[in-house]
């Protein structure tokens, strides 16, 4: 080996010096695991030209976007540093149920080392040592483990990494599975600070702000999934990363979510776009501790800006006068709903369907958005009728509720008319409050 492109941690050289067949690795976020594991990608093609012969590796990650950033910032810069030339070729590489684009690099004497996106097609598509990045974090994990396997079983090495994501998902069986089959790396973020990783882990902490996600992401524990109403593989299963920019609006009918909060709690705007049967967050604004005029005035933005058929809004406590107000400017477009026990149950019923049916997407790889969706608990009552409560956080998921009021909307927005954008406000009748629907 003649050298990493940046100096390696004591953790990073033991997953690099690791020779083992199967290896799986269970990382803090931001520890450089991929960047590691692309390191031994290009060392071994590097092993194999010195020896006049030629190597073949393939790493699947959970989108185009990782996959193009594994290359770049990964196999390339390595490749470079140990002086090996290299062709660079970018193509839509043709599986059996569909088109991917593929980046791909050719080393002297012939090794490649491609990047993809991971699902089952390109799972089965290549004989080759395969890297799995973030695999806790692909879609269908299980059905690209099915795939892959016998592709791999001809002698082929597989290398898997990622930080925790439940329990529901390939990753976990692995990582928790009896044997020495695997040889099993786990560096939480205190080993890598103690290695030498440059991070003030107070401040990280502090950031985060968020002690669910501070435990999974940084101190890699498993969260039990057992009363999450949502999920983190199903919460993955959803994940898109050509969701959540504005950008991509197609100026289709969309639908608005709105949680009201102040001191304590968020003010949660999400607007979905419905493009086919799939709807597709296209912006997610946040405020704390926001006046209610600049409130007002980031839901006036995004009426004005996309077409909005409905639009539900918390109007508990403090969001009574925040719903009459709405309405005024927007008439029926607009719907106040009471946050109890039986619309909460409604609410949370119609986006579990969602998330499970594929019908919405959502960013990808936003951790704060993804402990928020995963925070909703369901739990029993005296009376009988189950509670949805996120206990040990100060925003009470208000990300949640915010999109789950989004997707009410959609549901709903067969029984209202719409107006596209650009006609103004119709001027407030004496009945308009009555238009509002809120859920007995």
């Amino acid at each position: 080996m003649t050298g990493p492109a940046v100096p390696l941690y004591a953790y990073q050289r033991e997953w690099l010096l690791d020779p083992a067949r199967f290896k799986i690795g269970m990382f803090a976020r931001q520890t450089g695991k991929t960047f590691t594991t692309t390191l031994e990608t290009v060392d071994d093609a590097f092993e194999h030209a010195a020896a006049g012969r030629r190597t073949r590796w393939v790493i699947l990650s959970r989108g185009e976007r990782q996959a193009r950033e594994a290359m770049n910032e990964g196999v390339k810069r390595h490749a470079q540093a140990y002086g090996l030339a290299f062709q660079e070729a970018e193509y839509d590489w043709e599986g059996a149920e569909g088109s991917y684009r593929a980046l791909e690099i050719e080393l002297p004497h012939g090794s490649r080392i491609t990047g993809l996106p991971a699902n089952p097609d390109t799972a089965r598509g290549f004989s080759a040592n395969c890297f799995l990045d973030e695999f806790a974090f692909h879609k269908d994990s299980n059905e690209i483990w099915k795939a892959l396997f016998p592709v791999i079983s001809a002698g082929w090495k597989i290398r898997v990494t990622s930080t925790p994501n439940g329990k529901g998902n390939k990753f976990y069986e692995l990582m928790t599975s009896d044997g020495d089959t695997w040889s099993k790396h786990i560096v939480d973020i205190y080993r890598a600070v103690r290695d030498g990783l440059p991070r003030d882990i107070d401040e990280l902490r502090a950031g985060l702000a968020d002690e669910d996600a501070w435990s999974q992401e940084y101190e890699l524990q498993w969260l039990d999934e057992a009363s999450a109403w949502l999920s983190y593989d199903l919460i993955s299963s959803v994940e898109d990363e050509a969701a959540g920019d504005p950008d991509g609006y197609q100026g289709g009918v969309c639908y608005v979510g709105r949680d009201i909060g102040r001191r304590n709690d968020l003010h949660v705007i999400t607007v979905l776009e419905e493009v086919g049967d799939v709807l597709w967050e296209r912006e997610r604004i946040e405020q704390k501790r926001a006046t209610f005029a600049q409130m007002d005035e980031a839901f006036d933005d995004v009426m004005a800006r996309y077409n909005v058929a409905r639009a539900c809004i918390d109007q508990t406590g403090m969001g009574e006068k925040v719903v009459e107000d709405a309405q005024r400017r927007y008439r029926s477009r607009v719907e106040g709903v009471l946050f109890t026990s039986s619309s909460k149950l409604v609410m949370a019923t119609a986006g579990k369907e969602a998330f499970e049916d594929r019908r919405i997407r959502i960013p990808q790889g936003d951790a704060k958005y993804r402990a928020d969706l995963h925070k909703v608990r369901k739990v029993s009552s005296p009376t009988g009728t189950p509670r949805f409560v996120a206990e040990r956080d100060d925003d009470h998921a208000d990300r949640t509720w915010a999109l789950f009021l989004a997707i009410n909307a959609a549901g709903r927005a067969d029984q209202v008319p719409w107006r596209p954008v650009g006609d103004p406000p119709a001027p407030p009748r004496d009945n308009e409050l009555e238009d509002g629907w809120i859920p007995a």
